[in-house]
Order: structure tokens, then C-alpha cells, then sequence
């Protein structure tokens, strides 16, 4: 995908307007706090939050595989989580006409739960033949509710050790899935990636783990890891390649099989067709890589 004419691309933007962004969609700050430092850069508070409204995501530009596609099957479950939450709901996507089993990937969000972009995320990758799983972390609080920023406020409200068995009672649901392999891949992005990482370090069985600018996991659990991890990091993304050192070294110690690569000029969210973040040559290749590793890792 290319930008669309009336989407900027991120180097429209003042680089301190986008570590501020980045600090904003984060909770490092809020949007008050947002607003009023970005009006330095802006030309005044009206700037501002012109600067906001362009940041935030346009779902609708960025879809790429509409929810009726007749290609693809789509449909809602809901996954026990007796260690978490009790239940999470997850959107289910595979191809509408199939021969034999088929590899499954978890998909997992950023930290605003499952919005139209991580569904448009698992129809994309029904259309490239796996079973995609894309669960929500907001289900205990009523899912999505379809505001970003109402999202990120219910995102902090969950208690993370919760969340994070609800991601692996959903891992262990994927790897019986009627119509599955028993081969399982996990790709996340931000909070998701985050996830990606811990996953590969509490689920035996997975072969592939692709997180793109996610935070590390402990580093003692490292050696748990089984899978290949394909790791993607925007050159411009200090916050989260600063930790990637000490992971690094961490998955060398260990001998575990790794490819990691930055994309010189990236954004964190570079592979979000949904902002002015978006990188099309970057998120092209990334995905490419992704792709390439799950056709063969996860088919057996």
C-alpha cells in the first residue's frame, strides 16, 4: 500500500511531535500534556491538535481485506482463561476454501485492545492460507469500544498478569483449533510484540514468534524459548531498540535462533497502514520476511 494523497507521511512531522505522540498512545503522558508540548513545535495549540487529529488512525484508508471478503471465513470465540480472566474473546479469520490442515498465527493487538486494523491484520493473513487468531485483551472490560483513546484508558485498567495467561489459554486454544495443524506461529506489534516475546518464552510448542517493536521478555526465561523469533525494529524507535542490547545478548547466551532487523528511517508502528507512521517500504519488506518464515516454520 502507498499513502493515500490526504495522509502524511512521517517525515511531515517534526521528530520531537513524534516521540511525543509516541509517549501520548504509550500513557506516558497524556493528552493535555501532549497538546501542550507539541504547540511548541506546531505553531500554537491549534496546530496542536491538528498534529493529533493527523496522528490518529484512519481505519477505513488502511483496510486492505474487507470483513466480507468471500475468500475468507470470519467468526467470534470465546476462549477459556481460567488463569485470567475467565474468558477471552478472539476473532477468528482462515480462507473460505481449503485442502488439509492449515498452520495457525496468533495475532495480537497494540494496547488498545482488537481494533479494525489487528482484524484487517488476521484477514490478510487468512487470504495468505493460515488460520488467524486475533484475540482481545479488553474482553474483561467489555472489548474495543471503538474510541483510541477510550482504549488506551481501559488498557491500563487490567492487570497484566491476568492478560498475559489470557494470551496463553488463547496459545493453547489455537494449537488445537478444529481446521489447524497443530502448528503454531505468533506475530504482535507494540504491546503485541511484547507479548509475541513472553509467549516464546511460556509455549513450548511454538515454532515461529515475529514481534514487531515489542518490549523483551524477562531475560531469565530466555532460554525457555523453542522458536525461530524474526524481530522488527524502526531505526527511529530509541524507546524500544534501546532494550534490544540486553535481549540480544540474553538470545545469544541462550543459542537460540534469531534474525533481527532495523529499518533505518522507521517509526515505531511502521507496519500501521492506518497513520501517517506508516512506512510502506519498510512494512513491505517486514511482512514479506514474516510471511516467509511462517510458510516455513508452520507448514508441515
Amino acid at each position: 500500500m502507498t499513502h493515500a494523497p490526504d495522509m502524511p507521511p512521517s517525515t511531515a512531522f517534526k521528530p520531537e511531535v513524534l516521540k511525543l505522540f509516541d509517549k501520548y498512545v504509550h500513557g506516558l503522558i497524556d493528552r493535555r500534556v501532549f497538546l501542550s508540548r507539541a504547540a511548541r513545535y506546531t505553531a500554537g495549540a491549534a496546530g496542536a491538535l491538528a498534529t493529533l487529529t493527523a496522528l490518529a488512525p484512519d481505519f477505513a484508508r488502511g483496510q486492505q481485506v474487507s470483513p466480507d471478503d468471500a475468500h475468507i471465513k470470519t467468526a467470534w470465540v470465546d476462549i477459556p482463561s481460567p488463569q485470567g480472566y475467565g474468558t477471552i474473546k478472539a476473532y477468528v479469520a482462515r480462507p473460505a476454501e481449503v485442502k488439509g490442515p492449515l498452520p495457525v498465527v496468533l495475532v495480537v493487538h497494540e494496547n488498545r485492545g482488537l481494533n479494525p486494523h489487528i482484524e484487517d491484520i488476521a484477514r490478510r493473513l487468512a487470504l495468505d492460507n493460515f488460520i488467524a487468531i486475533a484475540p482481545d485483551a479488553l474482553t474483561t472490560l467489555g472489548g474495543y469500544p471503538g474510541d483510541e483513546d477510550k482504549a488506551r484508558e481501559l488498557f491500563g485498567k487490567l492487570d497484566q498478569t491476568k492478560t498475559q495467561a489470557d494470551f496463553v489459554a488463547a496459545a493453547g486454544y489455537a494449537l488445537k483449533i478444529e481446521g489447524g495443524n497443530g502448528v503454531l506461529g505468533v506475530v504482535g506489534f507494540c504491546y503485541g510484540g511484547g507479548i509475541a516475546n513472553l509467549l516464546a518464552t511460556k509455549i513450548s510448542e511454538l515454532k515461529a514468534a515475529v514481534p514487531f517493536y515489542g518490549a523483551p521478555p524477562p531475560l531469565k526465561d530466555v532460554p525457555n524459548i523453542k522458536a525461530e523469533l524474526l524481530l522488527h525494529f524502526g531505526g527511529n524507535d530509541q524507546r524500544v531498540n534501546a532494550l534490544w542490547p540486553e535481549y540480544e545478548a540474553a538470545l545469544k547466551a541462550a543459542f537460540i535462533r534469531y534474525h533481527a532487523f532495523v529499518y533505518e528511517g522507521a517509526e515505531h508502528g511502521f507496519n500501521n497502514d492506518t497513520t501517517p507512521r506508516f512506512n510502506p517500504e519498510a512494512a513491505k519488506l517486514a511482512w514479506t520476511r514474516t510471511l516467509e518464515l511462517f510458510n516455513r516454520t508452520l507448514r508441515a
